[in-house]
């Protein structure tokens, strides 16, 4: 249960990591960057890869069975 709430919180965070990124380089796009630049800089950028594995995180401690034993509410 403790290792399920650690890996919801991580995960939380490196999403909000990663979703503070994105939204910051919106900016690009007052500097005449279209969409596909936009999306081609923003893969590039370590912060999505936060976002991907903060996603993964949250749904892994989400979705993840209990034991037998466990009580769930």
């Amino acid at each position: 249960m403790l290792l399920r709430f650690f890996l919801f919180i991580t995960g939380f965070g490196l999403m909000v990591t990663g979703f503070n990124t994105i939204i910051l380089y919106i900016n690009l796009f007052s500097f005449g960057y279209n969409f596909k630049e936009y999306l081609s800089y923003i893969v590039k950028l370590p912060e999505f890869y936060y976002l991907l594995v903060g996603f993964v995180l949250v749904n892994f401690s989400i979705l993840k069975k209990g034991d037998k034993n466990e009580k769930r509410l």
